[in-house]
């Protein structure tokens, strides 16, 4: 598992790195690979791959859409841990990014990132038909915007402090963490042409693993360490978030994740022996750094 991760995450900052470069110099280029390049386990853009390997897509072609992916996702880090959102000083075990290059800083690169994506997404070298390109511009635009991470982030703060049903936890969850994690799920489809019914079954699949990642993070924050995590622990407890643990307390979360993967292996496991990277991802999923 890790070298597959490992080979992922090497191609994916190979090519994310040729892109940059070939790019205009700015001033904003350093804080955009700072928050771009600090590490990460790829995890987006292996589910990527797996779900791919079911329909035979082109390596190269997953990871340049992954790339786009690991953009949005680096955004998304950079803006929530802004003092505005949920002033983390740390990530992936060092200095966030408002910490190293000043908040305004921080929101412009965080913004940069999030265009980029399109970019890559439009790019020529993407050898694939404008119709398939369109449709993946317009579903990671809703997988990011209101109604995906932002709209995510918003419920996420609105919270804190509440008493919050399980139903608007998950709510929450699947949009700031499954919706891109849907994107995923959905984009060998898409470039499939296979149905809009079909293509929905696996985003709600890629909602599923997101929220699977929310809680194995939220189980990271209250049981892990700062090593491990490479971000302060044991602030979900202090701010008041809204979360299954605070709900359904450790262990029946921890049984509620189990519970996840079996319902998405069972409903992967018709596309045969390929299915098992998929498998074997979830597994990491929830196993990573506890």
């Amino acid at each position: 598992m890790q070298k597959e991760l490992n080979k992922i995450a090497k191609d994916t900052n190979i090519f994310l790195k040729k892109f940059i470069k070939k790019q205009k110099k700015s001033e904003l280029i350093i804080p955009m690979q700072y928050g771009l390049f600090s590490g990460g386990k790829k995890v987006r853009s292996k589910i990527l791959i797996d779900v791919g390997s079911l329909f035979k897509i082109n390596y190269m072609s997953l990871i340049m859409i992954g790339s786009a992916v690991e953009c949005i996702h680096a955004y998304s880090l950079i803006h929530d841990d802004l003092p505005c959102m949920d002033n983390d000083v740390i990530r992936r075990g060092k200095p966030s990014t408002h910490i190293k290059f000043g908040e305004s800083t921080a929101v412009l690169a965080g913004n940069s990132l999030l265009t980029m994506a399109f970019e890559i997404l439009s790019h020529k070298n993407l050898k694939i038909s404008d119709k398939n390109k369109n449709n993946l511009i317009n579903k990671i635009s809703e997988c990011s915007g209101h109604l995906g991470i932002a709209g995510g982030q918003y419920l996420d703060l609105d919270y804190e402090h509440k008493k919050v049903s399980q139903k608007k936890i998950t709510q929450m969850e699947i949009k700031k963490t499954g919706k891109l994690f849907s994107f995923c799920c959905a984009v060998p489809l898409i470039l499939k042409n296979r149905s809009k019914s079909e293509i929905k079954k696996f985003e709600d699949i890629g909602a599923d693993i997101g929220l699977l990642f929310q809680v194995a993070d939220d189980l990271i924050d209250y049981k892990g360490n700062l090593k491990d995590a490479g971000k302060k622990t044991g602030k979900d407890k202090i701010k008041g978030k809204a979360t299954l643990i605070s709900l359904l307390g450790y262990k029946n979360t921890i049984n509620y994740a189990n519970n996840l993967i079996l319902k998405i292996d069972n409903k992967v496991k018709k596309y045969g022996p390929r299915s098992s990277n998929l498998s074997k991802t979830l597994n990491y999923i929830l196993n990573r750094n506890k």
